[in-house]
């Protein structure tokens, strides 16, 4: 080697450490003072306008919040979805989608009930583009429950949801048990919401009657096309029969199954017995019918569990300019556990004060009360893992439970060892039969449920998919467990069934192939498969073949609406790191392309002028961040997607780490 081409690389070798140095900087700058980390959690503008409309429900419009904030705070929650408009009309769910229909019909309704009048030129062109798309009509049947409760369209419209599913034995097809997490924080409340019918009766003006293109569709509910013939004529049948009895089951039965649904919902509600949460669910969506159902059933706004749920909601908001944004939930077990692991990919360990502190938090996050997941598992499964938010006891999740037992024993000391190991019993007590994993609970995949009427979310179950049980190996290695352990092996043969023709994985929890390969390859190398496997080969030709010129990775969320998409999109700090690291995994620290993106993270790492720049900077970030402002995580396909906003330094701190803790050996 030239003493020319040396120097080069010595200098190359010294800015990716300077970057790495900064970036790390940024990171402790960001952590909170009892050691954990917790940014803003992006969604799109439907958190914006269903808190509204939710107002107008409840007959909150003019009154103060729950926290004593005045009712013009609503002023500035309104002025942040006139922001969210485009310049088509419409209402999108990420930087770069398409129009949303059922976005920009709440988004019009807000308005509309501010006092907008439908003449103005940006209501004409909302209203343009709804009627385009087949009208108000068309919305999904999450929107209709808001548009019935205030009168926009008849109950016979929406998805009747019984709420005797309470009682159902738990070997019926549809138990409750059987569905995903979310969807059973959804789907009681409003089953109270459906039979109960509560409905306000807005003042003539009001109302959206010109977004409708016809108007008998405002009284019958709407099957949708994607689902097969026989199963949208046996829900349908289904749905008819159960509104045909709506009004004969007005007994005591009925009666009964709603107190022991709002039974239910109440005991997870956030009161802290038997088990510590942040709102039902801990997530916006429940945490919003919940206050429909408890004022439809009479319970005051006094009472103290109203004005809790009130609160709990309200604490997801982030004022900015004048203007009121708010969080779909909070992420701080998350974020803490991927930014530790960042750390201890850059040699850190319990020694160093800043892994020390995030260690200690998380731990006093462990779960050990016994919540809904404990039906589906072997009788006697200890309870352990982390859950997503800052209290949710009743719902820890595998993803955040890999990601946090793994960073804990990777930085080591007694008790931190200790909480990883009890967090891997329970992550093995919930694979699935398929060998996968899911995000909340053991389960399987049961296709006819994404058929019902009010399953438009695309997510009414929680099967396995690539990507969690790829992070799961890779937890897994850390704890010593190889191809040999039976678990690992059918967990491996679980992730090459799923691998697409070109080689990529699907992403379901990140934007999108690229994610889902970063995570579906790097967890069974870890646990053995050799790098030379043709199906790792596969994988790693895809991952160079959308690859940018200048080193980059970057996808949009397109892709889930249009496969030929895959790896296609704007260039983003975070998904170049995930290309990086699959790079690195399969190819080694030395693969050139691998360093070409190595590279263009270091080029494109905010300086102390850039971070003073608002051009440059428009989330504010530290110097040693990046600058990312497209939506790289995915909460339901097709229909919402986030903004995780330390996405864009953690992830890129972690490439960083583990190419110099590779690359130096080889360096000289």
């Amino acid at each position: 080697m030239s003493t020319l081409t040396r120097e080069a690389d010595v200098g190359s070798l010294d800015r990716i450490r300077q970057a790495k140095d900064a970036a790390l900087q940024a990171l402790g700058s960001l952590q909170r003072k009892d050691g954990h980390w917790c940014a803003e959690l992006e969604g799109d503008s439907i958190l914006q306008s269903e808190y509204l409309l939710m107002k107008w429900i409840l007959r909150q419009e003019r009154e103060p919040l729950a926290d004593g904030r005045p009712a013009e705070t609503l002023d500035r929650i309104l002025a942040q979805l006139r922001s969210q408009q485009r310049s088509d009309g419409g209402w999108g769910q990420y930087p770069g989608s398409g129009v949303d229909l059922s976005a920009t019909v709440k988004g019009y309704f807000c308005l509309k009930l501010a006092g907008d009048r439908p003449d103005a030129p940006h209501m004409a062109r909302a209203r343009q583009v709804i009627r385009s798309m087949g009208g108000a009509e068309r919305c999904n049947s999450f929107t209709n429950f808001y548009l019935a409760c205030l009168g926009q369209i008849s109950w016979n419209a929406v998805p009747a949801i019984p709420p005797e599913m309470v009682w159902m034995p738990r070997w019926f097809y549809f138990h409750m048990d059987k569905m995903s997490a979310w969807s059973r924080t959804m789907l009681l409340p409003l089953a109270i919401v459906t039979v109960l019918r509560p409905t306000r009766r807005l003042a003539p003006g009001q109302g959206i009657d010109e977004l409708f293109v016809d108007p008998r569709a405002r009284h019958r509910l709407k099957m949708r096309r994607d689902v097969p013939r026989f199963w949208r004529g046996f829900f349908g049948t289904v749905d008819w029969f159960m509104k045909r009895v709506h009004d004969v089951c007005g007994t005591r039965w009925r009666r009964r199954a709603i107190d022991r649904a709002f039974q239910w919902s109440a005991t997870r509600l956030g009161q802290d017995f038997p088990a510590p949460t942040s709102g039902l669910g801990a997530i916006f969506p429940p945490m919003v019918y919940i206050q429909v159902v408890m004022q439809a059933l009479g319970v005051p706004r006094t009472d103290p569990m109203v004005r809790r749920a009130e609160r709990e909601l309200d604490e997801f908001m982030i004022e900015e300019e004048g203007r009121i944004r708010l969080q779909p939930c909070f992420s701080p077990v998350w974020d803490t556990g991927i930014a530790l692991y960042a750390l201890a990919d850059c040699g850190l360990d319990v020694g160093n004060p800043m892994a020390e502190a995030a260690g200690d938090w998380l731990r006093g996050r462990e779960v050990r009360h016994r919540g809904d997941w404990a039906v589906n598992t072997a009788p006697g499964t200890e309870p352990g893992g982390w859950f997503f938010e800052y209290a949710n006891a009743w719902y820890p999740d595998v993803d955040d439970t890999a990601m946090v037992a793994m960073a804990l024993r990777r930085i080591g000391g007694p008790a931190n060892m200790a909480a990883a190991e009890r967090g891997v019993r329970w992550v093995l007590a919930m694979q699935n039969e398929d060998g996968g994993w899911a995000a909340f609970d053991r389960t399987r995949d049961r296709q006819v449920y994404e058929y019902v009427p009010f399953a438009d979310h695309n997510a009414i179950q929680d099967p396995s998919c690539p990507d969690i049980t790829g992070r799961v190996l890779e937890c897994l290695s850390w704890h010593g467990m190889r191809m040999d352990h039976p678990a690992v092996r059918r967990a491996v043969a679980y992730i090459q069934s799923k691998q697409e023709p070109e080689g990529c994985f699907f992403g379901r929890w990140g934007v999108n192939y690229i994610y889902g390969t970063w995570q579906a390859v790097i967890g069974p190398i870890r646990c053995g498969v050799s790098r030379d496997a043709e199906w790792i080969r596969r994988a790693g030709a895809w991952i160079k073949s959308v690859q940018k010129v200048d080193g980059s990775f970057g996808e949009s969320a397109n892709s889930y609406e249009d496969p030929r998409l895959k790896g296609q999109g704007p260039s983003t700090a975070s998904q170049t790191a995930w290309g990086a690291m699959i790079l690195q995994e399969i190819y080694g620290p030395q693969d050139p392309d691998l360093k070409r993106a190595i590279d263009w993270l270091v080029a494109t790492q905010l300086t102390a002028a850039d971070a003073a720049d608002p051009a440059r900077n428009p989330d504010g970030d530290p110097a040693g961040s990046w600058c990312e402002t497209e939506f790289t995580g995915t909460g339901f396909p097709k229909v919402f997607y986030l903004r995780y906003h330390l996405y864009r330094l953690y992830f890129p701190l972690m490439a960083l780490g583990r190419w110099l803790q590779g690359e130096p050996a080889t360096a000289a």
